[in-house]
């Protein structure tokens, strides 16, 4: 979204995630430390289970099990015997078995079933500590003195740094010099103070062992493939550095005997069958590791639940039904806090629909995206319609045009139009629950758990949107936003009530209080009559911790209707208004410097602390609402401003786990990321900037860097800068082999596309684009899922603001390329009949919408469509059958149906190598497990001659034009602006050349 910068001044995750995250230190066991013998199969395998009991302290621990392939126990279970301190256990046979699932209970109705997952445990030695499943057996040979003696001899002493991992379960295994490795994964290593865990080995006569660390379940840290060597005597191992003969680390540490303090404002809110709980984050004098969630009400018992972050979604309840929640904190010691005050709700009926959709899980490749503001799209139910504040100051009254005036219905009741064009992904604006005089747009998120109810209407919410446009074989692709709120903070996170005073003159603006009313953007509160209502915003008490000087006095100064002003009115980041856990506290001073990515953007961006855990998780339980809606992907807005650390550890590995974790691996492999980096230059590096570059964030870390995320991101950026664009990886998966495909190697991909802003900047003309866009493909992991765009709802070619008005000719060869080219063809609503050309595009409350590229685009849609198949209609009336009758219109239908019968159009790789042509090129898909292979040859507007091709019949889709060629040579006479050759080699069989695709039209033809 395009930013309109202000004078500035200068200025633990849930397991699953935690354990995604590690991957860039912890690597797969090295042969090398691998045991040389394997015990040989029994005929019955066992489980010997053990249960950590200090942060449960229940009076019975019962195991609840089923053996792979069996059954369960009876509930509740096999009761299970003390095994040594904090520890019980249980061995269970399993048969033929290899593993088994499991929950733990207390006899009475309390559970601990992993969140609702269970457990997977295999067969040896088990242990389950808070959530952890690791392989050791905690109770033999307790580990070292916590002081032992620097003098032992024929005795290593092993302190293991675990701050870096982020895990306090490890294990060692080791091999004495001259001796042999022990069994995989080692011996179990205890916890010895905070960040530290320990182990005493025997080395007999050996006067040293080598050494490899690990969790038990494959993921180890060896060193880079070394291992690491370690002495007698007392070490330590803290990011990868051994420290021999070292002091104890724990020594001088006074063991943890503090609880954090009891969370804070737990608030339970349900929505049908679920219930979504949130809660203040816990303090404590060394950390909280984790909550336990206890849940009572219904039928099914009492249910405990550990949660990684400060919000909990507990889904598939009974209906009509009160259930109360409270929360305890639990720090690294297993020091539990007192309860938090409970909170309740109640839930509703059963929906008549699903609760939650299914993503299609297609490759993304195959689907033009069209880009619609929803509000701004087609109205299908006016009843939502609201203006807010700015109604009557921006002009939209005077043209019965409110800000927000579309919604999901029309864009339900016009999904055939879209279809109907030929596309199959629709790019929506952000749905969540927004906040500011203006914010029809979304960008301005205020309540990222709900969506916003000026979008939704009886029969039309989201997710019916998403279920419906699934039926019809079509994408929903939602707008996120990770980096901001709004500028009145987060709900559920922080929403500090200390903005302005209210007075006589400002009365007007801050609405008198209503404890009675919750803002939720459509509803009127019936004091003040207004949906926009505020009232819960100002406090006449100045915020503690303020370092906005002469707060709440008069400035001296008047605003443009006459009323006095006072210091720190309005929120900002150096008013001390937010926290530092929640929100950066700076202004933005330069685009490519660091800053940007740690500082406030505009006064309507709250910028948050995307570094801070009680940040990430509340951002990542939010957006996992929608990942369990089906949506089919997200556009990431102002990726740049997060580091790609926080990226590559935090958010990217959340959304592939959910989206597999619900839908499968290959619905995550599938789920389409694709991130606004914000580089509005026409070169290929943001000048010379590797971090504000777009090809940037789509690759992995090459290093390791600090475990604190605020820290590893100033690494990243220095690391990077200093080696340059130079130094920069390079891929060849957008590029042919000659006119062979090759498996591409996403082995480094970050997980994040990226949208095409080289290409974008440099549209001003279609060749332009095409030569810079192919210049910058060796720096992206893979440009063949760049989203290219013309332009979109913040800026047009060459940073241009205002709608692109190239004519229709340009924009016809802008549409030849950008559906012919690597990429996935994306345009913005109304282009194709280039609506609003010329147009500014975003001008804010100070224009009408009517006059800016944002407008109502329903009227040229009124009248009734029926769609046939993807760029085909069967029957339209009235406005709408003559906005489809438009020429670019026509194009857009047949570019469509070409390059949905053409494989390597939509996926292939490209080449220009022997090729003279302008904009001409060969690209190729080969798919050997679905028998796909794809070839074709395209020139757009000029003539073009290939040379070095495969001999062999090729047919063109525009014309059907059939050519034999036995020399490898193949000549094109120009087609003209805007036209066209796509000549296909015909393979035979499925891969039999389809000859003319579509009827001539205005340009293809």
């Amino acid at each position: 979204m395009k930013r309109t910068p202000r004078s500035v001044l200068r200025c633990p995750l849930a397991a699953a995630v935690a354990a995604t995250g590690l991957l860039g230190l912890l690597t797969a066991v090295p042969e090398t430390a691998a045991p040389s013998t394997v015990p040989a199969a029994t005929s019955e395998n066992t489980a010997t289970v053990f249960y950590y009991t200090k942060t449960r302290n229940w009076s019975a621990y019962d195991l609840h099990y089923a053996p792979d392939g069996g059954s369960w126990t009876t509930v509740p279970g096999v009761r299970m015997e003390a095994a040594c301190t904090d520890w019980v256990k249980k061995t269970v046979s399993l048969g033929s078995a290899s593993g088994l699932a499991a929950t733990f209970n207390n006899g009475s109705g309390t559970w601990d079933n992993n969140a609702g997952k269970n457990y997977a445990l295999g067969t040896g030695n088990i242990t389950v500590k808070d959530g952890v499943v690791a392989h050791s057996d905690p109770c033999t040979d307790t580990g070292p003195d916590p002081s032992p003696s620097p003098t032992d001899t024929g005795t290593a002493s092993v302190y293991y740094s675990t701050t870096t991992v982020g895990r306090s379960t490890a294990n060692i295994h080791y091999q004495p010099a001259g001796g042999s490795w022990t069994a995989v994964p080692g011996v179990g290593m205890e916890a010895a103070c905070t960040g530290w865990v320990k182990r005493s080995v025997d080395l007999g006569v050996a006067g040293s062992m080598q050494a490899a660390f690990n969790n038990g379940n494959g993921v180890w840290d060896n060193n880079n493939g070394s291992n690491y060597t370690i002495p007698a005597g007392v070490s330590t191992v803290r990011d990868k550095v051994v420290t021999t003969g070292a002091e104890n680390p724990c020594a001088t540490e006074p063991g943890d005997t503090e609880a954090p303090t009891p969370p804070a404002k737990a608030k339970a809110d349900a929505d049908g069958l679920s219930i979504v709980l949130t809660w203040d984050p816990s303090t404590d004098n060394r950390g909280v590791t984790k909550y336990q969630v206890t849940r009572t009400g219904g039928t099914r018992g009492t249910m405990v639940t550990d949660v990684g972050s400060t919000v909990y979604s507990d889904a598939n309840l009974e209906e009509r039904t009160a259930y109360s929640y409270t929360v305890k904190a639990v720090d690294a010691a297993g020091n539990v806090s007192a309860a938090s005050a409970a909170a309740t709700a109640t839930t509703g009926e059963k929906p008549t629909t699903p609760a939650a959709g299914k993503p299609l899980g297609t490759d993304p490749r195959k689907d033009p995206i069209y880009f619609v503001l929803t509000a701004r799209f087609d109205d299908g139910d006016s009843s939502n319609n609201r203006g807010g504040s700015q109604h009557e100051k921006s002009g939209n009254a005077a043209n019965n045009d409110p800000m927000f005036r579309d919604d999901f219905k029309g864009l339900v009741d016009k999904l055939d139009y879209i279809k109907g064009l030929g596309f199959s992904a629709i790019w929506i604006t952000p749905v969540v629950l927004n906040r500011s005089d203006y914010d029809y747009h979304g960008y301005h998120g205020y309540d990222f758990y709900k969506v916003d109810g000026r979008l939704e209407s009886a029969g039309a919410s989201y997710q019916d949107l998403i279920d419906a446009a699934h039926a019809k074989g079509m994408k929903i692709y939602q707008d996120v936003v990770y980096n901001h709120s709004s500028r009145w903070g987060a709900e559920g996170l922080l929403t500090p009530t200390v903005y302005g005073v209210r007075d006589d003159q400002w009365s007007w603006y801050y609405d008198e209080k209503n404890e009675d009313f919750e803002y939720d953007g459509v509803s009127v509160e019936p004091k003040s009559g207004k949906s926009y209502y505020n009232g819960d915003l100002w406090s006449t008490a100045e915020p503690s911790g303020n370092t906005c000087l002469n707060w709440g006095k008069p400035t001296g100064g008047t605003s443009p209707e006459g009323y006095k002003l006072y210091n720190c009115q309005w929120p900002n980041p150096t008013s001390g208004m937010f926290p530092k856990v929640y929100y950066h506290n700076c202004w933005l001073g330069n685009w490519e410097g660091e800053d940007s990515r740690s500082c406030w953007l505009h006064e309507d961006l709250a910028d948050f602390n995307t570094e801070s855990a009680p940040v990430q998780n509340y951002l990542i339980g939010a957006y996992d609402k929608y990942i369990d809606m089906g949506v089919d992907g997200f556009r990431i807005d102002t990726a740049v401003h997060i580091p790609r650390t926080t990226w590559n550890r935090r958010f990217l590995p959340a959304i592939q786990e959910r989206v597999a974790s619900r839908f499968g691996a290959e619905a995550a492999k599938n789920f389409f990321v694709f991130g606004e980096v914000g580089a509005f230059v026409n070169d290929k590096w943001n000048r010379g900037s590797v971090n504000h570059s777009a090809q940037f964030f789509t690759w992995k870390e090459r290093k390791e860097y600090d475990a604190d995320d605020t820290e590893a991101a100033l690494e990243m950026y220095d690391y990077e800068e200093q080696l340059g664009t130079g130094a920069q990886p390079t891929s060849t998966n957008a590029f042919l082999d000659g006119n062979a495909y090759h498996t591409p190697d996403h082995s480094r991909f970050s997980g994040m596309n990226v949208i095409d802003m080289r290409m974008h900047m440099n549209f001003g003309d279609a060749d332009n684009a095409f030569h810079n866009g192919k210049d910058s493909d060796d720096s992206y992991n893979d440009a063949t899922y760049n989203v290219v765009y013309v332009d979109s709802h913040d800026y047009g070619p060459n940073k241009s603001s205002e709608r692109y008005a190239g004519g229709t000719d340009a924009w016809a060869e802008n549409m030849s390329l950008m559906w012919t080219f690597r990429g996935i063809p994306t345009l913005y609503y109304g282009s194709e009949i280039e609506f609003q050309a010329g147009k500014k595009i975003d001008c804010g409350p100070s224009c009408p919408l009517a006059s800016t590229g944002r407008a109502y685009y329903g009227d040229h849609l009124a009248g009734t469509i029926e769609a046939s198949d993807f760029g085909k209609v069967s029957s339209a009336t009235g406005e709408v059958a003559d906005t489809l009758a438009k020429p670019l219109v026509k194009h857009l239908q047949r570019l469509n149906e070409i390059r949905r019968a053409v494989p390597a159009l939509q996926m292939g790789q490209y080449s220009t190598e022997g090729i003279t042509g302008s904009m001409a090129y060969k690209r190729r898909y080969t798919d050997t497990a679905s028998g796909t292979d794809s070839f074709a040859l395209v020139t757009v507007t000029g003539a073009a001659d290939y040379t070095g091709i495969p001999n062999g019949t090729y047919k063109d889709a525009v014309t059907g034009d059939t050519r034999v060629v036995s020399d490898g040579k193949l000549s094109v006479a120009a087609p003209g602006k805007g036209n066209l050759r796509v000549y296909v080699l015909d393979l035979g069989g499925r891969n039999a050349a389809p000859g003319r695709i579509g009827t001539a039209g205005p340009y293809l033809k």
